[in-house]
């Protein structure tokens, strides 16, 4: 299924956690089935760190077939027969929303000019979105991972803005361990010779050996121990017996370097530092003076929270911690842990009994 492109420039500078605004903001985005007279039928989907607007639209730059097509489309969970579904790629990002490889005012690339953001900062880019669209209120918001903070941003502090909202496999705030694996991949980036600080964009070689390891090594954290093994074991890839060598002897090794290589030829190194920089700064109780339930005090929407048994990125004690607040809230909240092999993915991937409880959550 193909969506409408769309980009559109913000009329009004972005104000920003860190202080100062952006001028001139762009947002692109992809639309899907058909507004309602009325405006009701909307429904916002956040993508994750790596994600785009083309959640059921093949991919421009690889061909592949959007990152939730297999969620969002006519008679699917995210029915688009009856829903109007908006996806913007996230300001700091690279497929066309305004980001570090965007140009500045003096014709340049921002590059490491461009303003450190937050995840609150991203919705704020998709509230201006949606105020330009004339859409009030949405019928649902909805996200998977950096999507879920997203929504839940967007439930706190936009409260009137969503009637319904949807959080899978995500998390209130980043923990130590996961700014860890994020500093160790923005390492990796900044230690490439080729990232020049930042100022690559105008030469010949890009910082690409450095974005690959950065993605190997999150990958790795997105999968569990049990879908490792299945799908790769101690395995050797394309050979009778180990090289005694450095070569990728293991097929999980040669997996990690195939992943680490393709998404060089789609994403920004730069993005990738700035993105991370802004999940590792969510922590939504500490916007709201230091407990949780504050953030959402009053909050009139309906919340699902849904979590996977093999998710050790994001573990359901998380989606539990959120729950606990919503409660005390006193906001209606339904709460899911459900069973699959494939970790943090797993929201992703084929999980029929997430169809399930998207489809009734929406519907």
């Amino acid at each position: 299924m193909a969506g409408a492109s769309k980009t559109l420039q913000l009329p009004n500078p972005l104000p920003l956690d860190g202080g100062g605004s952006l001028a001139d903001a762009v947002i692109a985005y992809e639309t899907y089935g058909e507004l309602d007279e009325d405006r009701s039928n909307a429904i916002l989907l956040c993508h994750a760190l790596t994600g785009d607007q083309y959640v059921a639209s093949p991919h421009p730059v690889t061909g592949k077939p959007g990152w939730w097509e297999r969620m969002v489309g006519p008679g699917k969970p995210i029915d688009t027969a009856r829903y109007h579904v908006i996806c913007a790629n996230v300001i700091g990002s690279c497929m066309g929303s305004s980001g570090p490889a965007s140009v500045a005012s003096d014709g340049k690339p921002y590059a490491m000019r461009f303003p450190v953001i937050t995840i609150r900062d991203m919705v704020r880019g998709l509230v201006a979105l949606l105020d330009e669209l004339e859409i009030e209120t949405l019928h649902a918001v909805v996200g998977g991972s950096m999507g879920g903070m997203q929504a839940l941003s967007l439930a706190a502090n936009w409260p009137e803005r969503a009637a319904r909202v949807l959080v899978i496999a995500s998390t209130s705030r980043h923990s130590a361990q996961n700014i860890a694996f994020h500093e160790l991949g923005r390492q990796a980036v900044m230690a490439d010779p080729n990232w020049r600080q930042g100022d690559y964009y105008d030469a010949a070689d890009q910082p690409d050996a450095g974005l690959a390891v950065a993605r190997m090594a999150a990958h790795i954290t997105y999968l569990s121990e049990e879908a490792l093994t299945e799908k790769f074991g101690r395995n050797l890839q394309d050979r009778e017996a180990k090289s005694f060598g450095f070569d990728a002897d293991f097929q999980v090794e040669s997996y990690l370097r195939y992943q680490g290589s393709g998404f060089t030829q789609r994403f920004d190194a730069n993005s990738y530092l700035y993105i991370t920089r802004a999940m590792d700064y969510f922590d939504l109780a500490e916007e709201h003076g230091g407990k949780l339930a504050d953030a959402f005090a009053g909050t009139a929407a309906r919340f699902c929270l849904v979590s996977f048994d093999s998710d050790w990125l994001y573990p359901t004690s998380e989606s539990r911690h959120v729950v606990r607040a919503l409660n005390a809230a006193g906001a209606a909240v339904s709460f899911v842990e459900l069973s699959a092999p494939h970790g943090h993915d797993s929201f992703l991937l084929d999980v029929p009994a997430l169809d399930r409880v998207v489809k009734g959550f929406i519907q």
